[in-house]
């Protein structure tokens, strides 16, 4: 999947959407939470400018805090100008190797294995369990169909020109993604993460509120609070005259406050009718304090604060699976075999014999890629710390929804092109698409939940899954979201065959993380599950990386 801020934010348990991966996908960054400084409160502690640095981040981001530290004058007055951008193919195995590798799984871990060690001159049989590849980069079409587990099964009904990422659906500028897609010719456009006029709606609200409204009202009261207490003095004992007028400078744009330090709302907010011909109509409000705290937006306008999230972002021009397709055609066709689930794995004195349902692959070495609890299930002689280690990391529930629409109406009528609605329902997300704008239709995605939320769904018929992610959705958009629909498919990743989930969550990094990160004998493992970018696609490719290059060095050395 796509989503590790998500991850982290389920793992903490706030909602969900990781994941993918998604998320997959709330931050530790976007989960709010804890109290970040001293004040001057109950305890008789001063403010120190860190924690107010730290409270100004906390609202409104980094770039929030880099211009408080401008105003404090504790900002560099200059940036390092000097920026080397990576290279065509600036990753390379140095000298040719000869052994012949067999790698397990036509994932993105797989496959980027297989192609770096291809140009290194190696022989590689790549065997893939399902009749697709490509894993949990899953790009879903017209007439593509989908099993889970139990034997229920989904065919797309979608237009010619609709497509629905079902795994991944937007990658971070600098990831390694990006430089697979430059080598590989796969042409990116950006994936709009940060939607202003897309929508947020809590429990806490009476009806769906602009993204823009909901931080322009967050963000002024902020800035009221701190620059009235900054004003009576209560900081007075950690910043001088001079440092308390810069700060009322910032707080004033910041939150774009009066002169008397109050936030009485602004055009920031968003007009009922936008200024043209006629001077515009500015939206009622804002909302009192207490309402806008109680409204609990929080993670939802911070989502994108994370260094994962932040825009811009891209996506493969028509649709994720451009990256599958291009490392499969660098890597030959004649050498993946689909429909060949593994079941056995064994070192031999001089090699590896893996044991699919199609026969048995004798190899020189051998790179894993198979999530850790598949790899767990197999028979293998690769001992008992290793058997302990695939069984440690806990696969996590993800889920995603398409919904295709015979007309745009997102755009046409809400003025909506790209970015995401954040939510607490159970929907977690609504993604709108960051393509073919003004076509005839479209597809949105009406949910990208994890955990319980996930669970919750993939228990469900694919008829319930549609009807309950349209009943939360119209609470959003109103009737048309149900009345206008054209086609749907769901997916539920702890449901799907050769996957059983959107990523996995290890309780720490030591013990089975560190073992794996090594081969057991000619046994290597990739995916990732092995990095600290669970969920992505770069962490996928960088740990096939890593594997190809001790697995090369190994075979250098061996033949020296």
């Amino acid at each position: 999947m796509d989503e590790s801020t998500e991850t982290r934010t389920a793992g903490a348990g706030a909602g969900a959407g990781a994941g993918t991966g998604a998320g997959g996908a709330g931050t530790a960054a976007a989960g709010g939470g804890g109290r970040t400084g001293g004040g001057s409160g109950s305890g008789g502690r001063a403010m120190t400018r860190r924690a107010l640095l730290v409270g100004v981040g906390a609202a409104g981001g980094a770039g929030a805090m880099f211009a408080a530290m401008g105003a404090l004058g504790l900002a560099p007055g200059s940036q390092e100008k000097s920026f080397a951008p990576p290279q065509r193919s600036d990753f390379a195995l140095q000298g040719r190797g000869a052994a012949k590798v067999v790698v397990l799984g036509a994932g993105i871990a797989g496959l980027t294995c297989a192609y770096e060690l291809g140009k290194a001159g190696y022989d590689c049989t790549v065997l893939e369990a399902a009749e697709r590849i490509g894993g949990r980069n899953l790009t879903v079409r017209g007439g593509d169909r989908l099993t889970e587990l139990g034997g229920e099964t989904q065919t797309a009904g979608f237009g010619e020109e609709t497509y629905f990422n079902a795994g991944p659906g937007r990658i971070a500028p600098w990831m390694i993604t990006m430089d697979y897609c430059r080598e590989l010719g796969v042409p990116v456009e950006v994936f709009v993460n940060n939607n202003a006029s897309a929508y947020v709606y809590t429990a806490g609200m009476s009806a769906p509120v602009r993204a823009r409204t909901a931080r322009a009202d967050m963000y002024g009261y902020v800035a009221e609070l701190l620059a009235k207490a900054t004003d009576a003095g209560a900081l007075d004992r950690r910043l001088t005259g001079e440092d308390r007028e810069r700060l009322l400078e910032f707080l004033r744009r910041f939150g774009d406050i009066g002169e008397d330090l109050a936030y009485r709302g602004s055009d920031r907010r968003g007009f009922a009718a936008y200024p043209g011909g006629a001077e515009g109509v500015p939206l009622p409000g804002p909302s009192s304090l207490g309402e806008v705290l109680a409204a609990g937006t929080g993670r939802a306008i911070t989502m994108d604060f994370g260094f994962e999230q932040a825009m811009p972002m891209f996506q493969p021009v028509g649709g994720m699976d451009a990256i599958v397709t291009a490392l499969a055609r660098a890597v030959g066709g004649d050498r993946i075999v689909t429909g060949a689930p593994v079941t056995g794995i064994r070192n031999l004195p001089g090699g590896v014999e893996v044991t699919h349902r199609g026969g048995v692959v004798r190899a020189d070495y051998c790179i894993a890629t198979l999530p850790p609890h598949l790899l767990a299930r197999l028979r293998h002689n690769l001992g008992a710390q290793v058997a302990a280690a695939l069984r440690t990391p806990v696969p996590a529930a993800a889920g995603k929804i398409g919904l295709e629409y015979g007309r745009r109406w997102w755009e046409a009528d809400d003025r909506i092109y790209g970015g995401v609605t954040e939510t607490d329902l159970d929907i977690t997300h609504i993604w709108y698409p960051s393509h073919g704008y003004h076509a005839r239709s479209g597809l949105i995605v009406g949910y990208y939940n994890t955990d319980e939320a996930a669970e919750a769904y993939g228990a469900l018929p694919h008829r319930d899954r549609l009807r309950r992610a349209l009943t939360q959705g119209k609470k959003i958009h109103g009737e048309k979201y149900r009345a206008e629909l054209r086609s749907s498919v769901s997916v539920a990743w702890h449901r799907r065959p050769y996957a059983e989930g959107g990523w996995v969550r290890w309780p720490s990094h030591d013990g089975g993380f560190a073992l794996l990160q090594r081969p057991a004998g000619r046994v290597y493992f990739a995916g990732d599950w092995l990095t600290h970018l669970v969920a992505w696609q770069a962490g996928a490719m960088e740990s096939a990386r890593s594997a190809v290059t001790g697995l090369h060095r190994r075979a250098l050395a061996a033949t020296s």
